[in-house]
C-alpha cells in the first residue's frame, strides 16, 4: 500500500511509462502547465465546428486572393462580345458576363481587391480606434471627454452618406486612378468606423486600469507608457480582436455596397462589388452574372462573422 504522506511530500512514484518521477513532476505531467488566455482560447477554438468551417472558408478565399492562378488560367480581363451573357457550361462554369468575360475567372481574381480593402481597412480602424480608446481609458478626464465627443460626432454621421461625401469630394479633386480610388475607399471606411473600436478599447482599458497588477506597476514606479503597453494593452486586446474579425467581413460587404452605388471601386479593377454593379442592368436576362459574385461575397462575409462569434465565445469564459 502506498503511504499517503509519501505522495504528499513529493516522493518518487512510477509513471505509466515505467519511469520514476517525483510527485511534483508527476502532477505536472498529468495536469500539464497552466495555459495562457491565448493558448486556452486556441485549445477551445479547435474543438468548435463553427470555427473549423469558417476558418476553412476564409483560408480558401485567402488562397484565391494570393494565388488566383491555382484556380484558373483564364485572363479575367479578356472579353469576347460574341459570348456575351452565355449561361454556365463546361467551358465556363459560371458563364460569361455582359462583356463576354469569364465570370469564374473574375470571381477568383475579384477576391484579391475585396480582401485587400477589408484587411487594410480593418488594420487602420483598429490602429486608430484602439490607440485613441486606450489613451482615453487610461488617462480619463478631459482627454476622455474630448475623444468621446469627437467619436459622437462621427457616430451621428450616417455611414453611406459620409462615404459618399468623402469619395465624391476627392474624386472631384482629380483622384481617378484605380489605386487612388482603392486608397480612398479604404480611408473612408476607416475614418467612419474607428469610433466603434475606440469605445470597445476604452471600456476594456477602463476595466484593466482598475486591476491590481496595474496598481502594483504604478506603485513600483513604472512609467505610463510601460503600463499601457506591457500591462493594459495585452489584457484589453481580446474584445478588439473579436470586433476586428467581424468588422473585416462587414468591410468587404461595404466595399461591394460602395461599388454598387458607383462611388467605390470600378473597372478595370476586378472585385466582387464591381461585378455586382456591372450585373444590375442584365440581371433579368442573365441572373448568373449576379448570382456567383454575390454568393462568394455572402459566404465570405458570413465566414468572418462566424469566426468572430467563435473567437468571442472562446475568449469569454462566461460563454463556455
Amino acid at each position: 500500500m502506498t503511504d499517503p504522506s509519501t505522495a504528499a511530500t513529493g516522493a518518487a512514484v512510477t509513471s505509466t511509462a515505467g519511469e520514476f518521477v517525483t510527485g511534483a513532476e508527476h502532477i505536472e505531467t498529468k495536469a500539464g502547465k497552466p495555459r495562457s488566455l491565448a493558448s486556452d482560447a486556441w485549445y477551445d477554438l479547435r474543438r468548435r465546428p463553427l470555427f473549423i468551417v469558417s476558418a476553412a472558408l476564409i483560408l480558401l478565399v485567402l488562397l484565391m486572393a494570393a494565388w488566383p492562378s491555382l484556380f484558373t488560367s483564364v485572363d479575367p480581363t479578356y472579353a469576347d462580345l460574341g459570348r456575351s451573357r452565355d449561361a454556365p457550361s463546361a467551358e465556363a462554369w459560371f458563364g460569361y458576363d455582359n462583356q463576354g468575360a469569364d465570370i469564374f475567372a473574375r470571381v477568383i481574381y475579384g477576391a484579391r481587391a475585396s480582401i485587400i480593402v477589408g484587411v487594410v481597412s480593418t488594420i487602420l480602424t483598429v490602429l486608430i480606434g484602439g490607440a485613441l480608446g486606450l489613451l482615453a481609458g487610461f488617462y480619463g478626464g478631459w482627454i476622455d471627454g474630448l475623444m468621446s465627443r469627437i467619436a459622437d460626432v462621427f457616430f451621428g454621421l450616417p455611414f453611406v452618406l459620409g462615404a459618399i461625401i468623402i469619395l465624391s469630394s476627392f474624386r472631384a479633386a482629380g483622384s481617378t486612378s484605380a489605386t487612388e480610388i482603392m486608397f480612398l475607399v479604404i480611408l473612408s471606411i476607416s475614418v467612419l468606423s474607428w469610433p466603434v473600436c475606440m469605445r470597445i478599447m476604452r471600456s476594456a482599458a477602463i476595466t484593466a486600469k482598475q486591476q491590481d497588477y496595474v496598481k502594483a506597476a504604478r506603485a513600483l514606479g513604472a512609467s505610463s507608457t510601460r503600463i499601457i503597453l506591457r500591462h493594459m494593452l495585452p489584457n484589453a486586446l481580446a474584445p478588439v480582436m473579436v470586433y476586428a474579425t467581424i468588422a473585416l467581413g462587414a468591410f468587404i460587404g461595404i466595399e461591394a455596397t460602395l461599388s454598387f452605388l458607383g462611388i467605390g471601386l470600378r473597372a478595370p479593377v476586378v472585385s466582387w462589388g464591381v461585378m455586382i454593379a456591372d450585373s444590375r442592368d442584365v440581371i433579368r436576362v442573365a441572373p448568373h452574372t449576379l448570382l456567383f459574385p454575390a454568393a462568394f461575397l455572402t459566404a465570405t462575409v458570413l465566414a468572418f462573422v462566424m469566426l468572430g462569434d467563435a473567437v468571442r465565445e472562446a475568449l469569454d469564459p462566461k460563454m463556455r
